[in-house]
């Protein structure tokens, strides 16, 4: 694992998530098995760098996703963006032993700020996307990070945005 400071991401092969929190049970299991299929169809496009903000949820299914195509595909990099040194300090045990062995599978954490701010979060989400040419989203609400991600992500003009619920792939 590389902690890192620098930004040596090359755009054009490299995809971020953006989701809820929370994962609603119902998602699941939908979302593991479109995952699956959309991470090998993009891995087959080219992309081979995967950006993860390590967040509890979403965040969390979609790096333990890309770990596991990792053991198929040896070139695949997982990159944790990180909004800050003390994400976890708040979270429980078994989170915070997640989150560990999620750092620890990693071959790069980039900390996009040092410590909690209130713009941390946007900072990083704005990170992943300026670096992606791909965010796979998980959107269930207008009014959330996530939907502000996925606007950020439109908006700039460079991003497909792929629902990870739907498979759909979006220009």
């Amino acid at each position: 694992m590389k902690f890192t400071a620098e930004n040596n991401i090359n755009q054009k092969n490299t995809c971020c998530f953006s989701g809820h929190r929370i994962v609603k049970s119902q998602d699941y299991d939908n979302i593991l098995a479109n995952l699956d299929k959309i991470l090998e169809t993009l891995y087959n496009k080219g992309i081979t760098n995967f950006i993860s903000g390590g967040a509890l949820g979403f965040d969390t299914l979609a790096a333990e996703s890309v770990i596991k195509l990792r053991s198929k595909y040896s070139n695949i990099r997982l990159i944790l963006a990180l909004p800050c040194k003390d994400q976890a300090c708040k979270w429980n045990k078994i989170q915070k032993n997640q989150y560990t062995k999620l750092l620890g599978s990693a071959d790069e954490v980039i900390y996009v700020s040092e410590s909690y701010t209130p713009e941390c979060m946007h900072k990083r989400n704005r990170f992943m996307v300026d670096n992606s040419s791909a965010v796979i989203v998980y959107i269930l609400s207008m009014s959330s990070g996530t939907a502000y991600t996925t606007n950020y992500a439109l908006d700039s003009g460079h991003c497909r945005i792929i629902n990870v619920l739907t498979g759909d792939f979006e220009d």
